[in-house]
């Protein structure tokens, strides 16, 4: 692996002086073992050769930051990756080809980067590694390896679509589409507001809520001091569950290996919800009450049956066309259509 600062120029340098003018790389990180997770390994192809940066061991990364701000790259199922650039570089690329974007727009439904290099090149690759922790070092060779195959066949493949999706007509619709992707992860905002609003946590009134903030508050800070993903101390379901439980008046049911330290500040974390004053329980979020009149039910009709029909015609997901929430907030005119849809998509829907 390149794991100086000297060797890292040297191979920037020469990948910006080499004849490849648009490289692959993929990014691995260890959100699945640590709290805050971080970048743990950059693969980078040429086309011919596959080379694995050591981000953990090299303090400047300066070298590839300013290689990221002028580069084209292709990347497969690039939004975490993204999220990875922005959060380590502050930056993203100049332009990310998207093999998974460039697959769903020809029609594929499993898209996913193995499956495509099974239907690519007949190669069934091993998804042995994919959950182990990158943040180790030495990284075993088992894993090294699995880290050069997910990008030894992205330029060829990245080929074969280019090539797929001019046959067809469609790749302006692909660069529309990568390019609205990037500014997806751009607007996005790193931290939510009030995070603890998980799935599921509709269903709960003031007082559940109040509940679920105490235990979400109490996960958190067990993740951070034990430093592992929140989801190895407590599962989202679970907390909805709990709850729901002493919303209820009922006690938990809480797991047997909670023992210790831990299930004590769980039981002191209910006991603090239960003497909240109700003055100071969160409020639930005010829903839009929308009703539905019989001519914006028509219209919905109508873009939903334009959008099945021509999605059907090109042998592609509807959803790539229009999501049923942008149809929506077209009924509703709560924006624009140029704002809500691409230049290619409203072009084949007539809006």
């Amino acid at each position: 692996m390149i794991s100086t600062h000297s060797d890292l120029v040297d191979f920037m340098e020469g990948l910006k002086a080499g004849p490849c003018s648009v490289p692959g790389i993929d990014l691995e990180a260890d959100n699945l073992h640590r709290y805050a997770e971080q970048l743990c390994l950059i693969q980078v192809t040429d086309g011919e050769n596959y080379e694995l940066v050591d981000p953990l061991a090299i303090e400047d990364l300066s070298p590839f930051r300013d290689f990221l701000e002028t580069a084209t790259l292709w990347m497969h199922g690039a939004d975490f990756d993204m999220t990875l650039f922005k959060r380590e570089f502050d930056l993203l690329p100049k332009m990310i080809f998207d093999t998974q974007i460039a697959a769903r727009l020809l029609g594929v439904r499993k898209f996913s980067y193995a499956n495509l290099v099974d239907q690519h090149f007949d190669v069934q690759l091993s998804k042995s590694s994919q959950k182990e922790n990158w943040g180790q070092r030495p990284l075993p060779d088992k894993m090294r390896e699995y880290a050069k195959n997910d990008v030894r066949y992205l330029l060829p493949m990245g080929a074969n679509l280019e090539e797929q999706l001019h046959e067809k007509g469609r790749y302006q619709w692909f660069i529309q589409s990568c390019a609205a992707a990037m500014d997806r992860v751009r607007e996005r905002e790193e931290q939510r507001e009030d995070p603890w609003r998980i799935q599921g946590s509709g269903k709960l009134d003031s007082g559940g809520l109040n509940f679920l903030k105490a235990l979400w508050d109490w996960r958190d800070r067990e993740a951070c001091s034990w430093d592992r993903p929140a989801f190895m101390v407590a599962r989202n379901a679970q907390l909805i569950d709990w709850s729901l439980d002493l919303l209820r008046g009922k006690d938990p049911v809480i797991p047997h290996n909670f023992k210790g330290g831990r299930l004590r500040r769980l039981h002191d974390a209910m006991k603090e919800a239960k003497s909240t004053p109700k003055s100071e329980w969160p409020e639930r979020p005010k829903r839009k009450g929308r009703r539905w009149a019989d001519e914006q039910e028509e219209e919905f009709r109508r873009h939903a049956e334009r959008r099945d029909l021509v999605a059907e015609e090109l042998d592609i997901d509807p959803s790539m066309l229009a999501p049923r929430a942008v149809i929506e907030r077209l009924v509703w005119k709560e924006d624009v259509p140029a704002s809500l849809l691409l230049p290619w998509q409203r072009d084949l829907l007539g809006i």
